[in-house]
């Protein structure tokens, strides 16, 4: 088996623990990876994430950012989530429990019998272009956020129009990023066990109050006028637009795959008070 870890960039907690489950990994006879950042602060060879697809499992050590990052190259590889962070809606291993958890995970992994949950993603693409998957959203906004940042936008929802209006952006979430900047924007939360996806204008001029809408909705953000737009997936520019012209967004073909115990979304949702 190989197991690639993750851990939290500049955070010597997620540091220790990575080089500990090393330890007890390698002690198993398991073949480990860590990614660049961390080995370097280990003294160790390490290897870039965007490898870590090759690996059986991925161990993300951090918060909910970390864990988007571990999933980001990860394909179809599961991915396990230790968390060091403040809420943990992807994260449901506590750092006491992480080694013991993690062996199971292996010791499940070689007797064929890991489980293993799907979670959807969202795909953007355009005319020529197709955008890498997305765990929580995708944003289709202005280059900057404000006044002097809008774009002109016509949201259709299997080809009938939603919206249209001038706003800052548009946001489509996934029950999984509903809890992410969808909830910053005011949108609804959205329970993991609902299959559905979430649209939410930003800051729009009489724009329409967010709205939920089926798992297979064929979602377009049309863009007018002369402004230019950026395409935004988990917090990291995907694309930049030059309207007029048109971005579909809908559930990806691949969906994020996770292992371990399932996190108490009540629980999360308690420490966001």
């Amino acid at each position: 088996m190989h197991v690639g870890l993750v851990a939290q960039r500049g955070n010597s907690r997620a540091t220790f623990l990575a080089s500990e489950l090393r330890r007890r990994l390698r002690a198993e006879d398991v073949s480990v990876s860590i990614d660049t950042t961390t080995a370097e602060a280990l003294g160790l060879e390490g290897t870039p994430v965007e490898s870590f697809d090759a690996c059986d499992l991925i161990v993300s050590i951090g918060g909910d950012g970390t864990f988007l990052y571990a999933a980001r190259d990860a394909a179809g590889t599961p991915i396990l989530g230790v968390n060091l962070g403040e809420v943990g809606f992807l994260n449901a291993v506590g750092p006491e429990k992480a080694v013991d958890v993690v062996l199971q995970e292996v010791d499940a992994f070689r007797a064929d019998e890991m489980p293993v949950r799907e979670t959807p993603r969202l795909a953007a693409s355009g005319d020529g272009w197709t955008a890498p998957p997305t765990t929580n959203e995708v944003v289709v906004q202005g280059p900057i956020r404000g006044p002097s940042g809008g774009v002109d936008i016509e949201v259709r929802v299997d080809d009938s129009t939603y919206s249209a209006s001038r706003a800052d952006g548009v946001l489509v979430a996934t029950p999984t990023g509903s809890t992410a900047y969808n909830l910053s924007e005011s949108g609804p939360l959205v329970h993991p066990g609902v299959d559905a996806l979430v649209i939410n204008e930003m800051c729009a001029d009489g724009g329409m109050p967010p709205l939920v809408v089926g798992p297979d909705s064929d979602i377009t953000v049309h863009l007018s006028g002369t402004d230019q737009a950026i395409v935004v997936g988990d917090g990291r520019v995907l694309r930049e637009l030059d309207p007029p012209t048109a971005v579909q967004v809908g559930r990806a073909d691949s969906p994020m795959r996770v292992a371990g115990p399932t996190s108490d979304f009540f629980e999360a949702l308690g420490k966001l008070e």
